[in-house]
């Protein structure tokens, strides 16, 4: 049996990706549930979020030859090995983190270049391990953990190694802005998986007996999540909706490849598709990174007092809501 792999993914940035891998990391170990973060995102913001700079700097020294960063777990397959096995670090009750590398970058190459090979008749077996790394380090990683559910972040972009990260996902969550830029994102988001979907089943085929166990490469769409709208009266402000509207149509005609459902798509606060439309909380976050928590954890003693620590319970509120609707979603378990 290997583990559920949740990936939120946009090729445009700021739409607040890493911030709800981050926060929902925490309300599914809050639930009960055993969570492997993986950042898979050159930039390493999650990391970041999770740790402080000096043990960033302790993760990333140079000369340091320990599996402690996605980077140093692959790097052996630069060379002619194969991944080793990644020290995660556990950070919360139930949840524990592969940290990001600035020097994942270096990876996308060999990537590219694998991806071509990978069609040929010679050395499937390398080529597959390369292609599949990620996934494998991480099926590991979360077997030992016990893990039950690997949460994927990833950068904004279509690059190699999303490709390889989405290779191994089962399930994609598609967070957006509201405004035409998150639009185009999804008009160039869909054929693009749809395209390596297709792009792996032909590799897969090629190699009908492979050696080790290969990621389906399924890539679920699961929905999408509205974000950074501003609110009057728990509604979206006049200036927000005009892209708002638009979502539910968009996602169906360029993500589910449903042209038809398209023209008859529901409004997005009755679309089964849209996940959560959250509140802006960037008053909080201020507070959350200093203290080092999720914004919903904070307390008083945090600087939450007042409006914000209303603000707090609401947060709460929303990433329940949503955590909960991911996991109906994708078909995890209930927690006994």
């Amino acid at each position: 049996m290997t583990v559920p792999v949740l990936t939120f993914f946009n090729n445009k940035g700021g739409v607040g990706k890493t911030s709800l891998v981050y926060h929902l990391s925490w309300m599914f170990a809050e639930q009960g549930r055993r969570i492997l973060a993986v950042d898979l995102d050159a930039q390493a913001n999650l990391t970041a979020a999770f740790l402080d700079e000096d043990h960033l700097a302790a993760l990333w020294d140079t000369k340091s030859q320990e599996a402690n960063t996605v980077f140093q777990s692959i790097r052996p397959l630069l060379d002619v090995g194969d991944f080793t096995p990644a020290n995660y670090l556990v950070v919360g009750d139930r949840l524990a983190l592969i940290p990001g590398d600035l020097a994942l970058s270096s990876f996308e190459d060999q990537l590219s270049e694998t991806w071509s090979k990978s069609l040929d008749d010679k050395n499937l077996a390398r080529q597959f391990r390369i292609l599949t790394a990620f996934w494998r380090m991480a099926q590991d990683a979360a077997k030992r953990f016990d893990a039950d559910l690997i949460l994927f972040d990833v950068g904004p972009n279509l690059g190699a190694i999303n490709r390889s990260v989405l290779l191994g996902s089962n399930h994609v969550v598609v967070p957006l802005g509201a405004d035409m830029f998150s639009l185009q994102g999804l008009r160039n988001l869909g054929p693009t998986l749809r395209d390596w979907r297709t792009g792996w089943t032909k590799r897969r085929e090629n190699w009908p007996q492979p050696e080790f166990v290969l990621p389906g490469g399924d890539m679920r769409p699961v929905g999408y999540i509205a974000l950074r709208h501003g609110v009057r009266l728990s509604r979206p402000v006049q200036a927000y909706t005009r892209w708002l509207d638009q979502i539910p149509a968009e996602f169906r005609r360029s993500v589910l490849d449903d042209p038809l459902g398209a023209d008859t798509a529901p409004g997005i606060e009755s679309d089964p598709y849209c996940l959560a439309m959250l509140k802006n909380y960037n008053s909080l976050m201020p507070l959350a990174q200093e203290a080092r928590k999720p914004i919903f954890f904070l307390k008083s003693a945090d600087g939450a007092i007042g409006a914000h620590a209303n603000a707090v319970q609401s947060a709460y509120g929303d990433f329940k809501t949503l955590a909960a609707s991911i996991a109906e979603h994708i078909g995890l378990a209930e927690v006994a």
